[in-house]
């Protein structure tokens, strides 16, 4: 069979613009409505999505704009997609757990839990927090500096990973005649002493069905692109046009080799925002409609939250993006992909919120199926990607749009799936299945 690309939906409560809860078919409570989250994995499960992600932070936008957005208020991640779990069967469950305030031991049971729950669906989006508001909900005066948190995010991996290769796959004879429970021999005590973490183990879950849940990465950075060189298996990424998604595959899967790891072991999924429509004037109505609810202020505090978090009230918003230092809080990738379209495009502030309303920097697309597939089938064949991670408007109406009109269209042309090839979130993103390091 022929290179297939794969499709991740990322789910964001109302939708990813962020006047999408003003919309009249968005459930005002999406973010706490378990009924709404089940119809959105159903829809995705149903046109054969190799993922559902979801998203996190630790901390609550307390700003008095913040009254404007629907961004206060959503599940833990890894309680939804438990839930998820049970009214689906086949869709991987990707959910974001920071390195930064966690502790190994409580993301390795979770995630392993999730893996057994879901029959090794679980996927764990490793990140540093890039919201500097975080740190005071977890006993610090400030955050964390982007040095610090991808060093203590390496050994956090390695303590994870470790810690889910406490048991070998067969440890649990569980023999009722002979009174065996496990085998001893087949326990491994990892025993860690680092920099950051000192963790004793072993971990009081099983070997999970995966082996370990799937490793995926968001970081764009140097640091964070040698990270995911090192321990990703998915990365997603934003990128905005094809030359720069091509320059950033190209140099992520060349990192591989130097790991002793292949090409195929890596899949990179940029980000892409769609809007469907029938026809390209139906699609841009569909878009202009969140457009008009943007108020400025609400678009310049979220650019100034994806820029590493800057209070840019005090800035005009006629006037040009200003001049900031580099974030150590925030993403610096993002921080640089949105100053360069600001000078590529010569926006003011204001219009530079009102451009990442919908898809917060990353590829957008508005138009017909037909005329989306195009461009996607362009990034997959061109080098720039094996897949997407798909943000859509509003939520339900922008995944059913995409479910509806672009996934047929790619499975027309032989780029996407009919059937999934296995029951796990490894055997349908084509992953190895990982050994255990004691054996």
């Amino acid at each position: 069979m022929s290179r297939q690309l794969k499709l991740g939906a990322f789910l964001m409560a109302t939708g990813h613009h962020v006047a999408a809860w003003r919309h009249p078919q968005v459930p005002a409570n999406a973010g706490l409505d378990f009924a709404h989250y089940k119809r959105l994995a159903q829809i995705a499960e149903a046109a054969k999505f190799d993922t559902l992600f979801v998203a996190d932070s630790v901390a609550a936008p307390t700003q008095d704009i913040a009254s404007r957005m629907a961004r206060s208020d959503h599940f833990e991640p890894l309680t939804l997609l438990s839930a998820l779990s049970a009214v689906t069967e086949r869709i991987g469950l990707i959910a974001t757990a920071t390195t930064s305030y966690n502790e190994p031991y409580h993301v390795a049971r979770k995630f392993a839990s999730l893996d057994h729950l879901s029959g090794g669906r679980a996927g764990w989006n490793l990140v540093t927090s890039d919201n500097a508001a975080e740190a005071l909900n977890f006993g610090r005066d400030e955050h964390i500096g982007h040095a610090e948190r991808y060093s203590r995010a390496r050994e956090f991996h390695q303590v994870v990973t470790g810690l889910w290769d406490s048991w070998e796959d067969d440890a649990f004879v569980r023999d009722k005649a002979s009174g065996a429970y496990y085998d001893p021999a087949k326990l491994h005590v990892l025993d860690h002493v680092g920099e950051h973490f000192r963790v004793k183990g072993p971990l009081n879950v099983a070997r999970s069905p995966q082996g370990q849940p799937v490793i995926v990465q968001a970081g764009s950075s140097e640091t964070g692109r040698e990270l995911a060189a090192q321990t990703a298996e998915v990365v997603f990424t934003a990128q905005t046009s094809l030359s720069g998604a091509q320059a950033f595959y190209a140099d992520l899967k060349g990192r591989l080799a130097k790991y002793g790891r292949s090409a195929d072991s890596l899949k990179i999924m940029p980000g892409v925002f769609v809007v469907v429509g029938q026809t390209e004037t139906e699609a841009q109505e569909k878009f202009e409609t969140f457009q008009q609810w943007v108020e400025p202020e609400v678009g310049v505090a979220l650019l100034g939250r994806m820029l590493g978090n800057f209070d840019l009230s005090k800035y005009p918003l006629d006037g040009p993006l200003p001049d900031l230092p580099r974030t150590d809080s925030g993403q610096q990738s993002r921080q640089k992909l949105l100053t360069e379209l600001a000078g590529r495009e010569n926006l003011t502030l204001a219009e530079l919120g009102r451009k990442i309303a919908g898809g917060r920097g990353h590829y957008s697309l508005v138009g017909t199926p037909t005329q989306i597939a195009d461009r996607l089938q362009e990034w997959f064949e061109q080098g720039a990607a094996d897949g997407f991670n798909v943000l859509v408007p509003h939520l339900p109406g922008g995944l059913e749009d995409f479910a509806n009109g672009v996934v047929p269209e790619l499975q027309r042309r032989g780029l996407f799936r009919t059937e999934y090839e296995g029951r796990t979130l490894r055997g349908n993103l084509g992953l190895a299945r990982p050994g255990n390091r004691f054996v």
